[in-house]
Order: C-alpha cells, then structure tokens, then sequence
C-alpha cells in the first residue's frame, strides 16, 4: 500500500468509493454524507490544495481523507482554541472491499506524518454520533474523545470530537 498525494484522475475511483459508502452509512443510520457531499468539486477543490490522500493499491483507490488545518468554528462549543493551528482530518472514506486492512489507520498516520512535518503538535478529527466504526479506531489511534457538537453545515446531526496531542513519545 502507497499514501500518496491524490490526483485529479483519482476522482473517479474516489467517486464510485462515495457512491458504495453513502447507502451503506444511511442504512446503519449515519447521515453524515448523502448524494450531495462529499461531492467532486469537494475534492478537487481538495486536490487543487494538495490536502486530499489516498491510500493506493496496485493502482486501485483503497481509501481517501483529506489531512488539512480546516477547524469547524463549532469546535469551539466543546473549548477547543481553534486559533490553535491542528491538523485535522476530514471526509476520511474506505473502500469497502478493504474494509478491516488497515487503511483508515494508515491514513490516520499519514495526518500524524504531516503533522510533524509542518511542527504541528496538535491532531482533531470529529464523525457523526452514529459511526460507530470510526468511535473504536480514533481511540486506538490515540485520539481522546473532547466532546459533542452539532455542524451549521449538516444541521440535525450530531458529532464527536476526538483529539491527538503529538509528544515525543508518539
């Protein structure tokens, strides 16, 4: 497996990684993302700013997520100082046919890669309260549970917030 930078020509595999993923979410209840986001302009936009990763195997898309410093202002309902720079990740995705390999975790990696690159000691990410999936991976990752918020964006959903603080040790 290779993480690397995505590229505009990941788009599609990335694209049909949504359309499998969206019905099986609404199905167990995460209304997180629908048929309107995350959407190609989204990640292009993602790309144009080299903040879009994916996880690469033997040329097919495994999963992606976005490794950027975007904190929602929401953030700050739960006492986080979003004037502090973090590296958070968003619109993490895996292929369902890689399920259980390893990939939302080596991408999670990468954030932390990224994050000592760039002398940030600080990682957040948050996911909707019914994904329960990502609640058993954050905190094997050492990712500490902050709090609960709403996001203006997605209005009626509710998500945790989950936090990393990079130390010597990590």
């Amino acid at each position: 497996m290779e993480i690397r930078r995505a590229k505009l020509t990941d788009i599609p595999q990335i694209m049909n990684i949504i359309n499998e993923v969206v019905p099986i979410m609404i199905a167990a209840g995460n209304l997180q993302w629908d048929d309107y986001y995350p959407n190609a302009e989204v990640f292009k936009n993602d790309i144009s700013l080299e903040q879009l990763w994916v996880a690469d195997i033997d040329g097919r898309i495994a999963g992606a997520a976005a490794i950027t410093t975007e904190q929602s202002p929401e953030y700050a309902a739960i006492g986080w100082d979003i004037t502090q720079t973090a590296i958070v990740t968003h619109r993490l995705v895996v292929n369902p046919e890689y399920r259980g390999q390893g990939i939302a975790a080596a991408l999670l990696q990468q954030a932390e890669r990224v994050a000592v690159q760039r002398n940030i000691k600080l990682l957040r990410i948050d996911t909707n309260t019914k994904n329960e999936a990502t609640q058993k991976l954050f905190p094997k990752m050492g990712y500490i549970y902050a709090g609960e918020i709403g996001l203006d964006f997605r209005p009626g959903l509710r998500f945790y917030c989950y936090e990393k603080e990079l130390t010597n040790e990590n």
